[in-house]
């Protein structure tokens, strides 16, 4: 059995620092760019690896250079990628993120051979997967796949964990197979039908339902499955780039959870990893590890 399977997306993000995100109609003078690997699949699979968990991702890439450079970051970060297809009909997923002076990023996402995963298929041709402890899934591929992927793993026996990212409205019985559901401020209100967190909590819960609110600099807020709701404060750090921060919760958070520990005690770790990482530069993210986050558990 492998600790966290992960069903999402995969996309070469192009980072370009700006001042500022530009207006409407308005071209502004950046100072670098670069390449990243990303997706919130591929980000999530290689935070949940980093931090001990032994990983399988599904999804699927281009033939493209691409796609070369995704199966390559996620194979050297000790993530399987057996079930990673090639379509050679389709594009891999990339993005555009601009990041601003303060940290601060937008972007835009074209998703490509992400959105050919056969629904259909996966129960059978992905097989291996769903005997996992953890599945985590994301709101980058198409719905019905992720439903797939939840229905298949949650008959044999897996906690199922979405970061309802990006903020999209929800098949009801899709959610209703969710045992940990992570959420921030703008997923809550669309998903919970209110602007205010605690109305927007209440109405996410269930008896069988975990639900965690992530708030940036503000730290988080959970409920559990029994109604308490207890908070926990962001790590104090000195932001250098917000870009992957929520990814890398919810990848710290999936392998703490296969590991044993219960939602507090994960959450915790996950909220210490994550303000790590917005504090380091790429090179730091990069060698960002369980032993760093444990020296600083508060």
């Amino acid at each position: 059995m492998i600790d966290v399977a992960v069903v999402g997306s995969l996309h070469l993000d192009i980072m370009v620092a700006a001042p500022r995100l530009p207006g409407l109609d308005e071209t502004l003078i950046g100072s670098s760019w670069g390449t990243k690997c990303g997706g919130k699949g591929g980000n999530q699979a290689v935070a949940a690896a980093r931090f001990g968990a032994r990983v399988q991702l599904g999804g699927r890439t281009g033939a493209d250079d691409f796609g070369e450079q995704l199966r390559r970051n996620l194979v050297e970060a000790g993530v399987d990628v057996t079930y990673v297809g090639i379509d050679d009909a389709h594009g891999s997923g990339m993005s555009v993120a601009i990041t601003e002076t303060h940290g601060e990023y937008g972007a835009v996402v074209v998703s490509g051979a992400n959105l050919t995963i056969d629904a259909d298929a996966i129960e059978r041709e992905w097989a291996p997967l769903w005997d996992c402890k953890v599945l985590l899934l994301q709101n980058e591929i198409p719905e019905a796949v992720s439903l797939a992927a939840a229905r298949a793993a949650k008959r044999r026996g897996a906690m199922i964990v979405l970061n309802a990212a990006p903020a999209r409205p929800s098949d009801p019985a899709f959610l209703e197979l969710v045992d940990v559901l992570v959420v921030n401020r703008v997923e809550a209100a669309m998903l919970g039908g209110s602007d205010d967190a605690s109305i927007a909590l209440k109405a996410l819960h269930r008896p069988a339902r975990d639900v965690v609110l992530t708030r940036g600099g503000d730290g988080l807020t959970i409920m559990g499955r029994d109604g308490g709701v207890f908070a926990l404060p962001a790590l104090p750090v000195k932001m250098i780039s917000s870009h992957g921060a929520g990814d890398c919760f919810c990848g710290a958070l999936a392998a703490r959870l296969a590991a044993g520990d219960n939602l507090g005690e994960a959450c915790a770790y996950a909220r210490t990893a994550a303000g790590l990482f917005v504090s380091l530069d790429e090179t730091g993210k990069r060698g960002l590890s369980d032993e760093m986050v444990r020296q600083r558990m508060i």
